[in-house]
């Protein structure tokens, strides 16, 4: 599914037009990146967490040349799906 028929599912089923569904899936999906960005934890209760989790610092290999590369620590965004979630995905 596209951001647009995202869109356009959110308009039918809230019953408003599409600029405004686009508004508010923006701003949910804002709202979340600065939480993350703030290094904060979201949970919508039955749908899932976010999250950002640190990856430590590692050596890795190139495929091509076999060298050795140090690939540094970084932080990563993460999805836990929720156990409501996982029911209906499951069925």
């Amino acid at each position: 599914m596209t951001k647009v028929e995202l869109v356009n599912k959110i308009a039918a089923k809230a019953a408003c037009s599409k600029k405004d569904a686009e508004k508010a899936l923006n701003a949910v999906v804002n709202s979340i990146t600065e939480a993350l960005a703030d290094g904060d934890k979201v949970t919508l209760v039955g749908f899932g967490t976010f999250e950002v989790k640190n990856r430590d610092a590692k050596v890795g290999i190139n495929p091509r040349t076999k060298a050795q590369i140090k690939i540094p620590a970084r932080k990563v965004p993460t999805f836990k799906a929720g156990k409501a979630l996982k029911d209906v995905v499951a069925k």
